[in-house]
């Protein structure tokens, strides 16, 4: 089995693949290495015909702190690793390479994810932020614990909520509009009841819960799975959600280019926690 820097793959189960999200002192913040490291899991899972289904949890304290916006060693896209999507132009300037960052590592990559071939699983605990609530929100189902909370604050810093944009139809339009707007927590339990998650459970039972929905699901037919949740999304595809994810990602990076003429940065910095943050005159 393929070992990888931010993550572990497990096997609990013959016909079940579990990937951890293991930078446990970022409180598995998803960086660059994260990103790609992610991919490569789902795709050797997707590969392998033994696996049925396919469990994203987090080490530590939290699942996902949201995206590493800290620099790092391996940084730049299309560069450090290989693109998996079909846009270029990484290395231009301003909003050119910014747009095909993030249409990169953020939007193309989180709709593949959502589109694997196989039943995935979120198993959600501690904090589920921004960025975090992107790798849940790709996964099919949701098992949170009783303690989770989640949260998208980033309208605190002059953008219009995450890349990938589907908190109108996770929550709703009314209370996605709420929770962007006052960058307020939701206890599981309110996303339980607001639909978006599944099951919550206890904390201690969390693991062994997830898996054994995971092995309930894994005692179907694989093909029989395949196609349900192909008909599942693409009913929501009919709907509209690519189209309106699409729109939404344009808004996101409008705002990135409003707030580089206003504060010199791609986000407003009041919004910033202060180990991210960086004086107008030091930000790209």
């Amino acid at each position: 089995m393929t070992s990888f820097e931010t993550i572990l793959v497990e096997r609990p189960d013959p016909a079940i693949t579990r990937i951890v999200m293991n930078r446990r002192e970022a409180r598995n913040a998803q960086n660059l290495q994260m990103t790609y490291d992610l991919n490569a899991a789902f795709d050797a899972a997707v590969q392998d015909d033994a696996v049925k289904v396919i469990i994203l949890a987090g080490n530590g304290p939290h699942f996902s702190s949201g995206h590493d916006l800290r620099p790092g060693s391996k940084n730049t896209a299309g560069v450090d690793f290989p693109p998996i999507g079909n846009w270029g132009g990484f290395a231009e300037p301003n909003a050119h390479g910014r747009f095909a960052r993030e249409q990169e590592i953020y939007l193309q990559i989180t709709r593949r994810w959502r589109n694997l071939a196989k039943p995935t699983i979120a198993e959600v605990h501690g904090k589920c932020i921004a960025g975090g609530l992107m790798l849940a929100w790709a996964c099919d189902l949701i098992m949170a614990s009783d303690d989770a909370q989640f949260c998208d604050p980033v309208v605190t810093m002059g953008v219009c909520g995450v890349e990938w944009f589907v908190h109108p139809w996770e929550l709703g339009a009314r209370k996605a509009k709420e929770f962007l707007f006052t960058a307020d927590n939701w206890s599981a339990e309110v996303a339980h009841q607001l639909g978006m998650v599944n099951q919550v459970v206890p904390r201690a039972e969390l693991s062994a819960r997830t898996l054994e929905l995971a092995r309930r699901i894994a005692a179907k037919p694989a093909f029989a799975l395949k196609m349900t949740k192909e008909a599942v999304n693409r009913s929501v595809d009919v709907m509209g959600q690519p189209a309106a994810t699409d729109q939404a990602f344009a808004l996101h990076q409008l705002c990135h280019a409003h707030n580089l003429q206003e504060f010199g940065m791609i986000v407003d910095p009041s919004g910033l926690h202060p180990s991210v943050r960086k004086p107008p005159a030091a930000a790209e």
